[in-house]
């Protein structure tokens, strides 16, 4: 798979070291609705993309630390390896970046359908890369900061008041996981994470997943 820029592999390189990581974004498996101003990286030839990798081989094409923001929407389902990819997602952001990650929720029709998802999530999947890992922190080096989880439903749930009491509060979050979910069914789940690097103090930002 070639990992290379439109212009050629040497100036990828270049393409991200001669600006501030304070105003980067990466936007990963980008496709052809590229984030507006974001560095667009895909395996893809068909798409947006400023860069050409293949999305399961790792090292990405950037330098460590090189952006404040790293985008993978639609993009996890479909890795080999989830763990492998959030810690590379890590190695590429900037002390406190965030992390934005969409995937469909496991009850949804679409995160079944499609031949190409190899991985069906729900909303506590990502708790192990934090401090809420229920033991289980050993799975990976890499540390993020839960900011927010929200979980859209179902149009019918939705407008029924049910996606706003499943976002109220993580308890609520999680006994709708546990029991209600396969009846009032998620759709998508959206994460928004910071970056824990060893030395640097977690950003002053409130967690807005609920208690």
């Amino acid at each position: 798979m070639l990992r290379q820029s439109r212009e050629g592999s040497e100036s990828s390189t270049h393409f991200v070291r001669g600006s501030d990581s304070a105003n980067r974004i990466l936007d990963v498996g980008c496709g052809i609705n590229k984030y507006p101003g974001a560095i667009g990286v895909d395996r893809n030839l068909n798409t947006r993309a400023d860069v050409i990798a293949d999305l399961d081989r790792f090292p990405y094409p950037f330098r460590d630390g090189a952006f404040h923001e790293i985008r993978a929407i639609h993009v996890v389902e479909h890795v080999v390896d989830v763990i492998r990819t959030l810690e590379e997602f890590h190695r590429l952001a900037a002390p406190g970046g965030r992390i934005v990650i969409v995937t469909p929720h496991y009850t949804d029709f679409s995160s079944f359908c499609d031949p190409t998802h190899r991985w069906h999530l729900n909303s506590f999947s990502l708790r192990f890369f934090g401090e809420d890992h229920g033991g289980f922190g050993y799975y990976s080096h890499a540390r993020f900061r839960e900011i927010s989880t929200r979980v859209k439903l179902l149009a019918l749930w939705k407008y029924a008041g049910f996606e706003f009491l499943v976002n109220a509060s993580r308890r609520f979050r999680r006994f709708w996981e546990f029991y209600l979910c396969y009846l009032i069914r998620g759709k998508t789940i959206e994460w928004h994470l910071e970056a824990v690097k060893s030395g640097a103090p977690p950003s002053p930002r409130a967690n807005c997943s609920g208690s």
